[in-house]
C-alpha cells in the first residue's frame, strides 16, 4: 500500500523547484506545500547546509541522488545540487493585489507584464519588482510565460514572495486599475516623452512589453501615457528585463526621494 506522502504527491499537481535560492525562499515564504527534497549526495556547502536546516525543521523527506540523476530530474545542470517536489505556484487574484496595494500607507505600485515569454526575463523582472517595492505583478493568461521553476531560479527566489495574478484580458485590467484611481504608464521605444520627464509618483501601474514587439497596440492605447528610455546609437534593443529595471528604479527614485 502506498504511503500517505506518495498518495498526496499523486493526487495534487506538483512541480520541481530547483536551485538553492528558490528552494530556500519557498521554504521561508511558506506558500507552497513541500513533498520531498532531492540533494546531490556528494555535494556540500555552507549555503546548502543552511537550506537543509530549514528542511529538517520542517520535517520534509530528503532523498540523495547522484549528480546525473538530479540533472535528469530537473533537466538542467544549474540545480546547485538541490531540488524540491512542491505544489504549483500560488497565483493571486486581481482583487487581492488591489486590496494589498491600498494597504500599508504607500500609494499603489503595480507592474503589468504584457506578453513576456522568456522565463529568465520574467524572473529578472520579478526580482527587480520585489526590490523596488512593487505590490503586485500581473501577466496575461495567453501569450505569456507563467511562474515556472526556471522563472523562480532566475528571480533568485523572489518569485516565491511576490503576489502574481494572471488575467484573461489585460485591457480590461487596465480599465479596472484606472477606475480605482491608478495611473497606467506604458513603455514604448517610439514614445516622444522620455521616462525621465514623467511623473511616476502617486498611484501607479507600469506596463512593460514583450521581448520582440513590446506593448501590444491596444494595450498601449489604453495607457494614460507612454514613455521611452533615452539611448544613443542605432541599435534599439534593450532587453525587456533591463528596460524594466531602468523604469522601475526611476519610479522607485521618484517615489522614495532617493
Amino acid at each position: 500500500m502506498p504511503s500517505k506522502q506518495r498518495t498526496d504527491i499523486v493526487s495534487e499537481k506538483t512541480e520541481l523547484l530547483y536551485g538553492i535560492h528558490p528552494v530556500t525562499e519557498a521554504l521561508r515564504a511558506a506558500r507552497r506545500r513541500f513533498f520531498e527534497i532531492f540533494i546531490v549526495k556528494d555535494r556540500s556547502s555552507e549555503r546548502l547546509e543552511r537550506t537543509l536546516a530549514l528542511v529538517t525543521a520542517a520535517k520534509i523527506p530528503v532523498r540523495k541522488l547522484s549528480r546525473s540523476q538530479l540533472q535528469a530530474r530537473t533537466n538542467t545542470d544549474e540545480n546547485q545540487g538541490i531540488a524540491a517536489r512542491v505544489s504549483t505556484y500560488p497565483m493571486t487574484g486581481m482583487s487581492e493585489i488591489l486590496d494589498r496595494s491600498c494597504d500599508g500607507g504607500n500609494d499603489p505600485f503595480i507592474l503589468l507584464l504584457d506578453s513576456i515569454v522568456d522565463p529568465h526575463n520574467l524572473g529578472a523582472l520579478v526580482r527587480t519588482a520585489f526590490c523596488a517595492g512593487v505590490q503586485g505583478i500581473v501577466i496575461p493568461k495567453d501569450r505569456s510565460v507563467g511562474p515556472v521553476p526556471a522563472a523562480s531560479k532566475a528571480s533568485a527566489g523572489a518569485l516565491e514572495h511576490v503576489y502574481l495574478a494572471r488575467v484573461v484580458n489585460m485591457v480590461n485590467t487596465i480599465k479596472e486599475l484606472k477606475e480605482k484611481g491608478i495611473w497606467v504608464a506604458g513603455t514604448d521605444p517610439s514614445a516622444e516623452k522620455s521616462l525621465y520627464a514623467c511623473d511616476l509618483t502617486g498611484p501607479l501601474a507600469i506596463v512593460i512589453g514583450g521581448e520582440e514587439k513590446g506593448i501590444r497596440p491596444l494595450v498601449g492605447k489604453h495607457c494614460d501615457f507612454l514613455m521611452s528610455i533615452p539611448q544613443k546609437g542605432a541599435l534599439n534593443s534593450l532587453n525587456a528585463s533591463v528596460a524594466g529595471a531602468i523604469v522601475l528604479y526611476e519610479a522607485f527614485r521618484q517615489r522614495f526621494s532617493c
